[in-house]
């Protein structure tokens, strides 16, 4: 979400700070490939989403070892290979065994380099298993209904909905920063932007896609903006600790992969509670 009271920008970038063409540009790429995977063969996706999470936990290790944090690479890479994957074809029990056998991996994996550091570094590396191939496991889930394909796109839908509605609505009407010592461009204008937006796509998705009825739809759009922002605030308060300004320079315009994912986190979960309540497992 922007700040409309933000000096003029530079050529090529927006009042928010983004370079707007390289932003659009590899968003509809990256859109183009999700869509493309996602109506052929599922597991084109399921390999989609495996690959760009391996360059986000490489991002979050390069990040962590920034600040001589060292997360149990191995465990953690292993973890975003198999946690999605087992969940697609096996469920939600297979995903919580699979995330309990990488904790207890990565636990085991670290007393190697003895006990200096041991409590810090066992706590970034559970920290990266949960917060990537654990998240990635409850879209698996999402994608392994009948209706799958549809309810992931849904998922997509409302979260970049959430941030161009708040972008919109931030760059236009932002005075009011939520939280100005974390992300000074989210403002109070732009969340209402997210909410506006998403509420419609919300209701449009589930009367159209769904057969289902509008209000569901709303419901859905104002959880997800809750927990979309939230997401942005954690990786910009993970940037702000660690030090670093992007995550990485994978995307042009939008930073690294995890400066793309921040608000599709913390979503592939709550979107598949929200689709399980108001849809059912759908297989």
């Amino acid at each position: 979400m922007g700040d409309a009271d933000a000096a003029p920008a530079p050529p090529g970038k927006s009042r928010a700070g983004r370079n707007l063409p390289a932003a659009i540009a590899s968003g509809v790429v990256l859109g183009v490939i999700v869509i493309v995977s996602l109506f052929t063969v599922k597991w084109l996706f399921v390999g989609v989403v495996i690959v760009t999470l391996l360059v986000a936990v490489r991002e979050v290790i390069a990040a962590f070892a920034g600040v001589s944090i060292r997360v149990a690479r191995t465990p953690a890479y292993a973890a975003t290979v198999l946690v999605p994957a087992v969940a697609y074809v096996w469920g939600p029990v297979a995903l919580v065994a699979a995330v309990g056998i990488a904790i207890l991996t990565a636990m085991f994996w670290r007393i190697r380099r003895g006990t200096d550091g041991y409590v810090r570094d066992v706590t970034a590396s559970v920290f990266t298993i949960v917060y990537l191939p654990l998240m990635a496991g409850f879209l698996s889930l999402t994608l392994a209904a009948d209706n799958g394909a549809q309810r992931v796109v849904v998922f997509i839908l409302l979260t970049v909905s959430n941030d161009i509605g708040g972008y919109a609505a931030g760059v236009l009407f932002g005075k009011h920063p939520i939280a100005a010592q974390i992300s000074p461009k989210k403002s109070w204008e732009g969340f209402a932007g997210s909410v506006l937006l998403q509420g419609v796509v919300g209701a449009v998705s589930w009367v159209f896609l769904f057969d289902a009825p509008w209000w569901q739809g709303v419901i859905a759009g104002l959880v997800l903006t809750v927990t979309a922002t939230a997401g942005d605030f954690a990786e910009s308060a993970i940037k702000r600790d660690l030090g670093v300004k992007d995550m990485g320079s994978f995307l042009p315009g939008h930073g690294g992969m995890m400066d793309r994912f921040d608000s599709l986190i913390p979503n592939a979960f709550t979107s598949w509670v929200l689709f399980t309540l108001f849809l059912g497992s759908g297989t």
